[in-house]
Protein backbone atom coordinates (compact mmCIF):
# COMPACT_ATOMS: atom_id res chain seq x y z
CA UNK A 1 0.00 0.00 0.00
CA UNK A 2 1.33 3.40 -0.96
CA UNK A 3 2.31 5.57 2.03
CA UNK A 4 2.02 8.77 0.00
CA UNK A 5 -1.71 9.34 0.57
CA UNK A 6 -4.65 8.09 2.56
CA UNK A 7 -6.87 5.58 0.71
CA UNK A 8 -10.17 6.75 -0.69
CA UNK A 9 -13.47 5.69 0.83
CA UNK A 10 -14.68 2.36 -0.59
CA UNK A 11 -17.77 2.88 -2.75
CA UNK A 12 -21.12 1.30 -1.94
CA UNK A 13 -21.66 -1.21 -4.74
CA UNK A 14 -24.96 -3.02 -5.36
CA UNK A 15 -24.47 -6.75 -4.79
CA UNK A 16 -21.19 -6.34 -2.87
CA UNK A 17 -20.23 -5.81 0.79
CA UNK A 18 -16.97 -4.03 1.63
CA UNK A 19 -14.45 -6.10 3.63
CA UNK A 20 -11.05 -4.37 3.71
CA UNK A 21 -8.42 -2.36 1.84
CA UNK A 22 -5.94 -4.41 -0.20
CA UNK A 23 -3.67 -1.70 -1.61
CA UNK A 24 -3.34 1.84 -2.95
CA UNK A 25 -1.58 3.33 -5.94
CA UNK A 26 -1.20 6.61 -7.75
CA UNK A 27 -4.67 6.70 -9.35
CA UNK A 28 -6.61 3.81 -7.85
CA UNK A 29 -7.32 1.80 -4.72
CA UNK A 30 -7.91 -1.96 -4.56
CA UNK A 31 -10.49 -3.19 -2.04
CA UNK A 32 -11.65 -6.61 -0.92
CA UNK A 33 -15.42 -7.10 -1.25
CA UNK A 34 -17.77 -9.98 -0.58
CA UNK A 35 -19.93 -10.60 -3.61
CA UNK A 36 -23.42 -11.62 -2.48
CA UNK A 37 -24.51 -13.73 -5.46
CA UNK A 38 -22.63 -15.83 -6.29
CA UNK A 39 -21.07 -15.69 -2.86
CA UNK A 40 -17.32 -15.16 -3.15
CA UNK A 41 -14.59 -12.68 -2.31
CA UNK A 42 -13.46 -10.39 -5.12
CA UNK A 43 -10.81 -7.70 -5.51
CA UNK A 44 -12.25 -4.43 -6.79
CA UNK A 45 -10.01 -1.77 -8.32
CA UNK A 46 -11.55 1.72 -8.09
CA UNK A 47 -10.27 4.94 -9.64
CA UNK A 48 -9.79 7.87 -7.26
CA UNK A 49 -12.54 10.50 -7.46
CA UNK A 50 -10.14 13.42 -7.91
CA UNK A 51 -7.99 11.61 -10.48
CA UNK A 52 -10.67 10.63 -12.97
CA UNK A 53 -10.39 12.25 -16.37
CA UNK A 54 -11.03 11.22 -19.93
CA UNK A 55 -7.55 9.71 -20.40
CA UNK A 56 -7.75 7.57 -17.25
CA UNK A 57 -11.23 6.35 -18.16
CA UNK A 58 -9.88 5.28 -21.57
CA UNK A 59 -6.92 3.58 -19.87
CA UNK A 60 -9.29 1.76 -17.54
CA UNK A 61 -11.40 0.63 -20.49
CA UNK A 62 -8.22 -0.55 -22.22
CA UNK A 63 -7.18 -2.67 -19.23
CA UNK A 64 -10.56 -4.40 -19.01
CA UNK A 65 -10.67 -5.05 -22.76
CA UNK A 66 -7.18 -6.56 -22.75
CA UNK A 67 -7.94 -8.76 -19.75
CA UNK A 68 -11.24 -9.86 -21.31
CA UNK A 69 -9.30 -11.34 -24.20
CA UNK A 70 -6.69 -13.07 -22.05
CA UNK A 71 -8.16 -14.01 -18.67
CA UNK A 72 -9.23 -17.52 -19.71
CA UNK A 73 -5.55 -18.45 -19.42
CA UNK A 74 -4.84 -20.30 -16.13
CA UNK A 75 -1.90 -17.98 -15.37
CA UNK A 76 -3.66 -14.67 -16.05
CA UNK A 77 -5.91 -13.08 -13.43
CA UNK A 78 -9.62 -13.25 -14.29
CA UNK A 79 -11.97 -10.28 -14.49
CA UNK A 80 -15.58 -10.78 -13.35
CA UNK A 81 -17.09 -7.46 -14.36
CA UNK A 82 -16.66 -3.74 -14.84
CA UNK A 83 -19.02 -0.83 -14.26
CA UNK A 84 -19.39 2.60 -12.69
CA UNK A 85 -20.11 2.95 -8.96
CA UNK A 86 -23.10 5.05 -7.84
CA UNK A 87 -20.64 7.80 -6.83
CA UNK A 88 -19.34 7.96 -10.42
CA UNK A 89 -16.05 6.09 -10.02
CA UNK A 90 -15.25 3.37 -12.59
CA UNK A 91 -14.28 0.01 -11.11
CA UNK A 92 -13.13 -3.49 -12.11
CA UNK A 93 -14.23 -6.61 -10.21
CA UNK A 94 -11.49 -9.24 -10.37
CA UNK A 95 -10.34 -12.59 -9.06
CA UNK A 96 -9.06 -12.27 -5.52
CA UNK A 97 -5.61 -13.83 -5.23
CA UNK A 98 -5.32 -14.31 -1.49
CA UNK A 99 -1.63 -15.17 -1.18
CA UNK A 100 1.22 -12.60 -1.17
CA UNK A 101 2.38 -11.51 -4.62
CA UNK A 102 5.92 -12.37 -5.69
CA UNK A 103 7.06 -8.80 -5.06
CA UNK A 104 6.29 -9.28 -1.38
CA UNK A 105 7.63 -12.82 -1.20
CA UNK A 106 11.08 -12.33 -2.71
CA UNK A 107 11.94 -9.75 -0.04
CA UNK A 108 11.24 -12.14 2.80
CA UNK A 109 11.53 -15.69 1.45
CA UNK A 110 14.19 -17.70 -0.35
CA UNK A 111 12.77 -19.25 -3.51
CA UNK A 112 13.77 -22.80 -4.35
CA UNK A 113 15.10 -23.39 -7.85
CA UNK A 114 12.33 -25.88 -8.83
CA UNK A 115 9.64 -23.35 -7.85
CA UNK A 116 11.24 -20.58 -9.89
CA UNK A 117 11.52 -22.84 -12.94
CA UNK A 118 7.86 -23.87 -12.65
CA UNK A 119 6.75 -20.27 -12.18
CA UNK A 120 8.78 -19.21 -15.19
CA UNK A 121 7.28 -21.84 -17.49
CA UNK A 122 3.72 -21.02 -16.43
CA UNK A 123 4.12 -17.25 -16.86
CA UNK A 124 5.96 -17.79 -20.15
CA UNK A 125 2.80 -19.53 -21.39
CA UNK A 126 0.71 -16.55 -20.28
CA UNK A 127 3.05 -14.09 -22.01
CA UNK A 128 3.13 -16.16 -25.21
CA UNK A 129 -0.68 -16.23 -25.18
CA UNK A 130 -0.75 -12.42 -24.91
CA UNK A 131 1.78 -12.07 -27.72
CA UNK A 132 -0.25 -14.37 -30.01
CA UNK A 133 -3.22 -12.10 -29.34
CA UNK A 134 -1.07 -9.16 -30.45
CA UNK A 135 -0.59 -7.72 -26.93
CA UNK A 136 2.64 -6.74 -25.18
CA UNK A 137 2.50 -6.54 -21.38
CA UNK A 138 5.46 -4.10 -20.93
CA UNK A 139 5.50 -4.22 -17.11
CA UNK A 140 6.33 -7.78 -16.03
CA UNK A 141 7.82 -7.71 -12.54
CA UNK A 142 7.44 -9.70 -9.29
CA UNK A 143 4.66 -7.47 -7.90
CA UNK A 144 2.57 -8.10 -11.03
CA UNK A 145 2.57 -11.86 -10.52
CA UNK A 146 -0.10 -12.76 -7.98
CA UNK A 147 -0.64 -16.16 -6.38
CA UNK A 148 -4.05 -17.83 -6.24
CA UNK A 149 -5.45 -19.85 -3.35
CA UNK A 150 -4.30 -22.94 -5.28
CA UNK A 151 -0.69 -21.69 -5.40
CA UNK A 152 -0.84 -20.92 -9.12
CA UNK A 153 0.94 -17.78 -10.37
CA UNK A 154 -1.29 -15.32 -12.18
CA UNK A 155 -0.06 -12.39 -14.28
CA UNK A 156 -1.92 -9.12 -13.74
CA UNK A 157 -1.85 -5.37 -14.36
CA UNK A 158 -2.12 -5.00 -18.11
CA UNK A 159 -2.78 -1.28 -17.55
CA UNK A 160 0.11 -0.20 -19.79
CA UNK A 161 -0.12 -3.11 -22.21
CA UNK A 162 -0.17 -2.18 -25.87
CA UNK A 163 -0.85 -3.74 -29.23
CA UNK A 164 2.23 -5.30 -30.77
CA UNK A 165 1.42 -3.52 -34.03
CA UNK A 166 -0.95 -0.69 -33.11
CA UNK A 167 -0.44 2.91 -32.14
CA UNK A 168 1.00 3.73 -28.76
CA UNK A 169 1.45 7.19 -27.28
CA UNK A 170 2.84 6.23 -23.89
CA UNK A 171 5.47 4.01 -22.38
CA UNK A 172 5.49 2.36 -19.00
CA UNK A 173 8.46 1.01 -17.13
CA UNK A 174 9.61 -0.37 -13.82
CA UNK A 175 13.32 0.37 -14.05
CA UNK A 176 14.89 -2.69 -12.33
CA UNK A 177 13.12 -5.10 -14.74
CA UNK A 178 13.00 -2.97 -17.91
CA UNK A 179 15.01 -3.83 -21.04
CA UNK A 180 17.50 -1.35 -22.55
CA UNK A 181 15.14 -0.43 -25.37
CA UNK A 182 12.72 1.04 -22.81
CA UNK A 183 15.25 3.84 -22.19
CA UNK A 184 15.71 4.75 -25.85
CA UNK A 185 14.24 7.90 -27.35
CA UNK A 186 11.62 7.03 -28.39
CA UNK A 187 11.16 3.89 -26.27
CA UNK A 188 10.59 0.58 -28.06
CA UNK A 189 8.68 -2.55 -27.09
CA UNK A 190 8.71 -5.96 -28.79
CA UNK A 191 8.00 -9.52 -27.62
CA UNK A 192 11.73 -9.72 -26.77
CA UNK A 193 11.16 -6.87 -24.29
CA UNK A 194 8.68 -8.98 -22.31
CA UNK A 195 11.10 -11.93 -22.45
CA UNK A 196 13.78 -9.70 -20.88
CA UNK A 197 11.43 -8.55 -18.08
CA UNK A 198 10.30 -12.11 -17.31
CA UNK A 199 13.91 -13.31 -17.09
CA UNK A 200 14.78 -10.34 -14.85
CA UNK A 201 11.83 -11.26 -12.64
CA UNK A 202 12.97 -14.89 -12.27
CA UNK A 203 16.53 -13.71 -11.52
CA UNK A 204 15.10 -11.46 -8.79
CA UNK A 205 13.30 -14.39 -7.18
CA UNK A 206 16.51 -16.44 -7.11
CA UNK A 207 18.83 -13.67 -5.90
CA UNK A 208 16.49 -11.85 -3.52
CA UNK A 209 17.40 -8.61 -5.33
CA UNK A 210 17.05 -7.22 -8.83
CA UNK A 211 19.54 -8.58 -11.42
CA UNK A 212 21.37 -5.29 -12.02
CA UNK A 213 21.57 -4.33 -8.36
CA UNK A 214 25.14 -4.41 -7.02
CA UNK A 215 25.29 -5.63 -3.40
CA UNK A 216 27.10 -3.04 -1.32
CA UNK A 217 27.40 -0.65 -4.27
CA UNK A 218 25.50 2.36 -5.58
CA UNK A 219 22.11 1.33 -6.92
CA UNK A 220 20.46 4.58 -7.94
CA UNK A 221 18.11 4.60 -10.92
CA UNK A 222 20.89 6.02 -13.12
CA UNK A 223 23.27 3.25 -12.00
CA UNK A 224 20.67 0.59 -12.78
CA UNK A 225 19.94 2.01 -16.22
CA UNK A 226 23.66 2.11 -17.06
CA UNK A 227 24.10 -1.54 -16.04
CA UNK A 228 20.96 -2.63 -17.90
CA UNK A 229 22.20 -0.98 -21.08
CA UNK A 230 25.66 -2.52 -20.78
CA UNK A 231 24.41 -5.96 -19.68
CA UNK A 232 26.22 -5.99 -16.31
CA UNK A 233 24.21 -8.69 -14.52
CA UNK A 234 25.16 -9.32 -10.90
CA UNK A 235 25.98 -12.99 -10.17
CA UNK A 236 23.26 -14.97 -8.43
CA UNK A 237 25.77 -16.26 -5.84
CA UNK A 238 23.78 -19.45 -5.20
CA UNK A 239 25.47 -22.85 -5.32
CA UNK A 240 22.18 -24.65 -6.00
CA UNK A 241 21.49 -22.76 -9.24
CA UNK A 242 22.87 -24.82 -12.16
CA UNK A 243 25.14 -22.98 -14.65
CA UNK A 244 22.68 -23.90 -17.42
CA UNK A 245 19.92 -21.86 -15.71
CA UNK A 246 22.21 -18.85 -15.25
CA UNK A 247 23.09 -19.06 -18.95
CA UNK A 248 19.43 -19.22 -19.96
CA UNK A 249 18.60 -16.13 -17.87
CA UNK A 250 21.65 -14.23 -19.14
CA UNK A 251 20.71 -14.96 -22.73
CA UNK A 252 17.15 -13.75 -22.14
CA UNK A 253 18.54 -10.52 -20.61
CA UNK A 254 21.02 -9.78 -23.38
CA UNK A 255 21.10 -6.02 -24.08
CA UNK A 256 20.70 -6.78 -27.79
CA UNK A 257 17.08 -7.92 -28.39
CA UNK A 258 18.13 -9.94 -31.45
CA UNK A 259 20.29 -12.20 -29.26
CA UNK A 260 17.51 -13.00 -26.77
CA UNK A 261 15.02 -15.84 -27.13
CA UNK A 262 12.80 -14.86 -30.03
CA UNK A 263 9.56 -15.75 -28.24
CA UNK A 264 8.26 -16.33 -24.74
CA UNK A 265 7.58 -19.92 -25.78
CA UNK A 266 11.24 -20.44 -26.71
CA UNK A 267 12.25 -19.06 -23.31
CA UNK A 268 9.72 -21.31 -21.55
CA UNK A 269 11.06 -24.35 -23.40
CA UNK A 270 14.61 -23.48 -22.34
CA UNK A 271 13.39 -23.46 -18.73
CA UNK A 272 11.72 -26.83 -19.31
CA UNK A 273 15.04 -28.22 -20.55
CA UNK A 274 16.69 -27.10 -17.31
CA UNK A 275 13.93 -28.89 -15.39
CA UNK A 276 14.61 -32.08 -17.36
CA UNK A 277 18.38 -31.81 -16.81
CA UNK A 278 17.75 -31.48 -13.06
CA UNK A 279 15.49 -34.58 -13.15
CA UNK A 280 12.51 -32.44 -12.10
CA UNK A 281 8.93 -32.88 -13.34
CA UNK A 282 8.60 -30.81 -16.51
CA UNK A 283 5.99 -28.06 -16.05
CA UNK A 284 3.48 -27.90 -18.92
CA UNK A 285 3.70 -24.78 -21.05
CA UNK A 286 0.08 -23.74 -21.73
CA UNK A 287 -0.59 -21.43 -24.66
CA UNK A 288 -4.02 -20.34 -25.87
CA UNK A 289 -4.18 -19.43 -29.55
CA UNK A 290 -7.40 -18.15 -31.09
CA UNK A 291 -6.09 -19.01 -34.57
CA UNK A 292 -6.90 -22.65 -33.75
CA UNK A 293 -10.43 -24.00 -33.75
CA UNK A 294 -12.19 -23.69 -30.40
CA UNK A 295 -11.44 -26.75 -28.30
CA UNK A 296 -8.53 -27.88 -30.47
CA UNK A 297 -5.41 -29.07 -28.64
CA UNK A 298 -2.00 -29.16 -30.29
CA UNK A 299 0.51 -30.97 -28.06
CA UNK A 300 4.22 -30.64 -28.71
CA UNK A 301 7.31 -32.09 -27.02
CA UNK A 302 5.36 -35.14 -25.87
CA UNK A 303 2.75 -32.99 -24.12
CA UNK A 304 5.17 -30.60 -22.42
CA UNK A 305 3.77 -27.79 -24.56
CA UNK A 306 0.00 -27.59 -24.96
CA UNK A 307 -1.46 -25.10 -27.45
CA UNK A 308 -5.24 -24.86 -27.21
CA UNK A 309 -7.79 -23.12 -29.39
CA UNK A 310 -9.96 -20.59 -27.59
CA UNK A 311 -13.27 -18.95 -28.23
CA UNK A 312 -12.88 -15.24 -28.96
CA UNK A 313 -14.25 -13.07 -26.16
CA UNK A 314 -16.09 -9.83 -26.89
CA UNK A 315 -14.07 -7.34 -24.82
CA UNK A 316 -17.14 -5.15 -24.39
CA UNK A 317 -18.84 -7.94 -22.46
CA UNK A 318 -15.94 -7.67 -20.04
CA UNK A 319 -13.75 -9.90 -17.85
CA UNK A 320 -10.20 -8.54 -16.23
CA UNK A 321 -7.56 -8.33 -13.38
CA UNK A 322 -6.23 -6.61 -10.21
CA UNK A 323 -3.27 -4.41 -9.59
CA UNK A 324 -1.30 -5.03 -6.49
CA UNK A 325 0.70 -1.84 -6.18
CA UNK A 326 4.15 -1.66 -4.77
CA UNK A 327 5.13 1.07 -2.36
CA UNK A 328 8.80 1.69 -3.11
CA UNK A 329 9.98 4.00 -5.85
CA UNK A 330 12.44 1.61 -7.59
CA UNK A 331 9.62 -0.90 -8.14
CA UNK A 332 7.14 1.69 -9.33
CA UNK A 333 5.66 1.77 -12.79
CA UNK A 334 6.46 5.04 -14.52
CA UNK A 335 4.21 6.22 -17.31
CA UNK A 336 5.37 8.92 -19.67
CA UNK A 337 4.41 10.25 -23.13
CA UNK A 338 6.70 9.46 -25.99
CA UNK A 339 8.64 12.60 -26.94
CA UNK A 340 7.51 13.96 -30.27
CA UNK A 341 4.84 11.33 -30.85
CA UNK A 342 1.16 12.18 -30.75
CA UNK A 343 -1.59 9.81 -29.69
CA UNK A 344 -2.63 7.65 -32.60
CA UNK A 345 0.73 7.75 -34.35
CA UNK A 346 2.07 4.40 -35.51
CA UNK A 347 4.45 2.69 -33.13
CA UNK A 348 8.04 2.60 -34.42
CA UNK A 349 9.26 -0.67 -35.90
CA UNK A 350 11.54 -2.78 -33.69
CA UNK A 351 15.22 -2.05 -34.15
CA UNK A 352 17.17 -4.69 -36.04
CA UNK A 353 20.47 -3.53 -34.58
CA UNK A 354 21.27 -2.40 -31.05
CA UNK A 355 20.40 1.27 -30.57
CA UNK A 356 22.85 3.76 -29.12
CA UNK A 357 22.58 4.29 -25.39
CA UNK A 358 20.24 7.11 -24.33
CA UNK A 359 21.97 10.34 -23.30
CA UNK A 360 22.87 10.80 -19.64
CA UNK A 361 20.47 13.71 -19.53
CA UNK A 362 17.54 11.42 -20.40
CA UNK A 363 18.59 8.76 -17.91
CA UNK A 364 18.94 11.30 -15.13
CA UNK A 365 15.55 12.80 -15.98
CA UNK A 366 13.98 9.37 -15.53
CA UNK A 367 15.83 8.90 -12.26
CA UNK A 368 14.70 12.31 -11.04
CA UNK A 369 11.11 11.36 -11.75
CA UNK A 370 11.49 8.25 -9.62
CA UNK A 371 13.23 10.15 -6.83
CA UNK A 372 10.46 12.74 -6.82
CA UNK A 373 7.94 10.00 -6.10
CA UNK A 374 6.34 9.61 -9.53
CA UNK A 375 4.66 6.38 -8.46
CA UNK A 376 1.79 5.64 -10.78
CA UNK A 377 -0.61 2.77 -10.70
CA UNK A 378 -1.67 2.82 -14.29
CA UNK A 379 -5.20 1.61 -14.89
CA UNK A 380 -6.29 0.41 -18.27
CA UNK A 381 -9.75 0.55 -19.83
CA UNK A 382 -13.23 -0.06 -18.52
CA UNK A 383 -15.89 -2.28 -20.03
CA UNK A 384 -19.24 -0.50 -20.39
CA UNK A 385 -22.18 -2.88 -20.26
CA UNK A 386 -25.74 -2.11 -21.37
CA UNK A 387 -28.83 -4.11 -20.38
CA UNK A 388 -30.74 -5.16 -23.49
CA UNK A 389 -34.50 -4.71 -23.53
CA UNK A 390 -36.66 -7.80 -23.76
CA UNK A 391 -40.25 -8.68 -24.61
CA UNK A 392 -42.75 -8.75 -21.73
CA UNK A 393 -42.55 -11.95 -19.71
CA UNK A 394 -45.56 -14.26 -20.15
CA UNK A 395 -47.14 -15.68 -16.96
CA UNK A 396 -45.86 -19.19 -16.24
CA UNK A 397 -48.13 -22.14 -16.75
CA UNK A 398 -47.40 -23.33 -13.22
CA UNK A 399 -49.09 -20.99 -10.68
CA UNK A 400 -46.39 -21.79 -8.11
CA UNK A 401 -43.64 -20.59 -10.42
CA UNK A 402 -42.08 -17.22 -9.56
CA UNK A 403 -42.71 -14.43 -12.05
CA UNK A 404 -39.65 -12.28 -12.80
CA UNK A 405 -40.32 -8.59 -12.31
CA UNK A 406 -38.28 -6.31 -14.59
CA UNK A 407 -35.84 -4.11 -12.67
CA UNK A 408 -36.44 -0.40 -12.54
CA UNK A 409 -34.29 1.67 -14.92
CA UNK A 410 -30.90 2.27 -13.37
CA UNK A 411 -30.00 5.84 -12.48
CA UNK A 412 -26.99 6.99 -14.52
CA UNK A 413 -23.80 7.90 -12.65
CA UNK A 414 -23.40 11.49 -11.55
CA UNK A 415 -20.76 13.71 -13.17
CA UNK A 416 -17.43 13.56 -11.36
CA UNK A 417 -14.48 15.84 -10.74
CA UNK A 418 -16.55 19.06 -10.84
CA UNK A 419 -13.99 21.87 -10.57
CA UNK A 420 -14.05 25.62 -11.12
CA UNK A 421 -11.51 28.11 -12.47
CA UNK A 422 -11.84 31.85 -11.81
CA UNK A 423 -10.76 34.35 -14.46
CA UNK A 424 -11.60 37.97 -13.63
CA UNK A 425 -15.33 38.28 -13.09
CA UNK A 426 -16.08 34.89 -14.65
CA UNK A 427 -15.89 31.34 -13.35
CA UNK A 428 -15.67 28.29 -15.62
CA UNK A 429 -16.83 24.95 -14.22
CA UNK A 430 -15.78 21.68 -15.85
CA UNK A 431 -16.67 18.08 -15.04
CA UNK A 432 -16.26 14.54 -16.38
CA UNK A 433 -18.99 12.25 -17.67
CA UNK A 434 -17.68 8.88 -16.45
CA UNK A 435 -19.98 6.84 -18.70
CA UNK A 436 -20.79 8.90 -21.81
CA UNK A 437 -23.62 7.88 -24.11
CA UNK A 438 -25.04 9.51 -27.27
CA UNK A 439 -27.53 12.26 -26.49
CA UNK A 440 -26.21 13.05 -23.00
CA UNK A 441 -26.74 16.58 -21.67
CA UNK A 442 -26.24 18.30 -18.34
CA UNK A 443 -28.60 20.35 -16.21
CA UNK A 444 -26.95 22.76 -13.82
CA UNK A 445 -28.08 25.06 -11.02
CA UNK A 446 -26.03 28.08 -10.03
CA UNK A 447 -27.04 30.26 -7.05
CA UNK A 448 -24.94 33.42 -6.71
CA UNK A 449 -25.48 35.32 -3.47
CA UNK A 450 -26.32 38.60 -5.23
CA UNK A 451 -28.59 37.37 -8.03
CA UNK A 452 -31.41 34.98 -8.83
CA UNK A 453 -30.55 31.27 -9.30
CA UNK A 454 -29.62 30.17 -12.79
CA UNK A 455 -31.03 26.82 -13.96
CA UNK A 456 -30.09 25.79 -17.47
CA UNK A 457 -28.64 22.98 -19.59
CA UNK A 458 -25.30 22.40 -21.27
CA UNK A 459 -24.38 19.99 -24.04
CA UNK A 460 -20.65 20.05 -23.23
CA UNK A 461 -18.83 19.24 -19.99
CA UNK A 462 -18.26 22.89 -19.06
CA UNK A 463 -20.04 26.16 -18.50
CA UNK A 464 -18.86 29.74 -17.89
CA UNK A 465 -20.82 31.96 -15.48
CA UNK A 466 -20.56 35.24 -13.58
CA UNK A 467 -18.35 34.86 -10.52
CA UNK A 468 -20.07 35.14 -7.12
CA UNK A 469 -19.07 38.45 -5.56
CA UNK A 470 -19.08 36.90 -2.05
CA UNK A 471 -15.98 34.88 -2.88
CA UNK A 472 -17.19 31.27 -3.24
CA UNK A 473 -18.97 30.09 -6.37
CA UNK A 474 -20.77 26.73 -6.29
CA UNK A 475 -22.66 24.73 -8.91
CA UNK A 476 -24.83 21.59 -8.95
CA UNK A 477 -24.59 19.47 -12.12
CA UNK A 478 -26.88 16.59 -13.16
CA UNK A 479 -26.36 14.17 -16.04
CA UNK A 480 -29.50 13.75 -18.20
CA UNK A 481 -29.73 10.78 -20.56
CA UNK A 482 -31.53 11.00 -23.92
CA UNK A 483 -34.31 8.80 -22.47
CA UNK A 484 -34.92 11.27 -19.64
CA UNK A 485 -33.13 9.40 -16.84
CA UNK A 486 -31.22 11.69 -14.50
CA UNK A 487 -28.28 11.19 -12.16
CA UNK A 488 -27.84 12.54 -8.67
CA UNK A 489 -26.46 16.06 -8.35
CA UNK A 490 -22.70 16.60 -8.28
CA UNK A 491 -21.45 19.72 -6.52
CA UNK A 492 -18.36 21.80 -7.23
CA UNK A 493 -17.12 25.00 -5.57
CA UNK A 494 -14.24 27.40 -6.11
CA UNK A 495 -13.01 30.38 -4.08
CA UNK A 496 -11.98 33.63 -5.69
Amino acid sequence: MSPKRAPSAPPELPGYEYVSLLGSGGFADVFLYQQLLPSRQVAIKVLLPDAVNRELIENFRHEANVMAQLSTHPSIVTIYGAAVAPDGRPYLAMEYCSKPNLGVRYRRDRFAVPEVLSLGVQIAGAVETAHRAGILHRDIKPANILVTAYNRPALTDFGIATSASGADDATGMSIPWSPPEAFQDPPRSTPASDVFSLAATLSTLLAGRTPFELPGGSNSSVDLIDRIQSGEISPLARHDVPPRLEAVLASAMDPDPSRRYATAMAFGRALQQVEAEMALPVTPLDVLDDSLDAGAVDEEDGGATRIRGVVSIDPHAGEAAPAMPTGTAPDATIRRPRPGQAAGAAAPAPASEPEAAAPDRRRRAIASAVGAGLVVLVGGGIVWMAVAGSAPTQPPANPSQTIAVPAAPQRPPAPINVVGTVEGDSVTFTWVNAQPQPGDSFRYRYEPSDADPTISTAAAESVTLQRDSDGESCILVTLVRSDGRQSNDAKGCVNG
